[in-house]
C-alpha cells in the first residue's frame, strides 16, 4: 500500500491518537512511531516481572484470522499469549496461510486449526476485477500493460458469491447447519453473511481435505460478530 494511502487510513480510523500532520497536508509517520515505541517500553517493562513464553504454542492451536484491525482473537476467543499461533492476512484465509501452517504442524506441534472470519469483513467488498481497475487506473500509461499483466496472474482469493455485479449477492448452496447457525449473526450484517459463510465452509474443507494438513488434525471454523461482539461457532 502506498505510504500516503496507509497515512489517511490510519488518519480516518484515530486522529486523537494519531498526529500524522506534515508538510503538504501527508503524513510524517512519527505519531505512528511515537506510539509503537512507548507501547513496547510499557511492555518490555511488565515483561521483566514475567515467566518467558515458549515458543511452541501450549495449546496446539493455530488461527487463521483477518488482518482488520477490530480484530483480537486473543480477547475475543479467551486465549493468551504463548497459547496459539495467529496468523493473519486479507479475510483470514487458510490458502493463504498454508505456508504458515505446515510449519505450526510440523516444526511446532499445533494439531487444531480455528478458521475466524467476521462480520463486515472488506472481503465482501470487492471483486478482482474492480479491484485490478482500482489498482491500474492510479498508474502511469507506460506502467499500466505490465502492472495489469502482474494483477491479472495475482489470485486475491475472492469470497464465493461476491461478484462486480452484486457485492452482496446470495450463496444458497450452505449447509444447513451453517445457515441454521447464521441466524445467530446480527441482522445489520445479515445481507453479507451469505459470501462470508461461504467462505468459512470453503477454508474449512480446504484444510479438511489438503494433504499437506496432518489428518488428525480438528478445524473448525467460527465468525465474529461485529455488532454483537460475539464469536460463535459455526463449523
Amino acid at each position: 500500500m502506498p505510504f500516503r494511502h496507509l497515512a489517511y487510513s490510519l488518519y480516518a480510523c484515530n486522529s486523537n491518537m494519531f498526529n500524522m500532520r506534515g508538510s503538504a497536508g501527508l503524513s510524517t509517520g512519527a505519531g505512528v512511531v511515537r506510539h509503537c515505541s512507548s507501547s513496547n517500553s510499557d511492555s518490555t517493562n511488565k515483561a521483566e516481572n514475567e515467566t518467558p513464553i515458549a515458543l511452541p504454542p501450549t495449546k496446539k492451536l493455530a488461527i487463521v484470522t483477518c488482518m482488520d484491525a477490530r480484530i483480537n482473537p486473543f480477547t475475543q476467543l479467551g486465549i493468551k499469549p504463548g497459547e496459539a499461533h495467529i496468523i493473519r492476512n486479507a479475510g483470514g484465509m487458510a490458502r493463504d496461510a498454508l505456508r504458515s501452517l505446515v510449519i505450526s504442524q510440523r516444526l511446532l506441534g499445533t494439531r487444531e486449526i480455528a478458521v475466524y472470519h467476521h462480520t463486515g469483513c472488506g472481503m465482501a467488498t470487492f471483486s478482482k476485477p474492480y479491484l485490478r481497475t482500482l489498482i491500474t487506473d492510479d498508474l502511469r500509461d507506460d506502467d499500466k500493460q505490465s502492472t495489469g499483466r502482474m494483477v491479472d496472474e495475482m489470485d486475491f482469493l475472492e469470497w464465493p458469491g461476491v461478484s462486480s455485479n452484486s457485492l452482496s449477492s446470495t450463496i444458497t448452496t450452505l449447509s444447513s447447519t451453517s445457515a441454521t447457525k447464521s441466524n445467530q449473526l446480527s441482522g445489520s450484517t445479515r445481507e453479507l453473511e451469505s459470501p462470508l459463510l461461504a467462505s468459512l465452509k470453503s477454508e474449512v474443507n480446504f484444510l479438511r481435505t489438503h494433504p499437506l494438513i496432518m489428518r488428525e488434525t480438528i478445524v473448525s471454523g467460527w465468525v465474529w460478530d461485529v455488532g454483537k461482539e460475539e464469536a460463535i461457532r459455526i463449523i
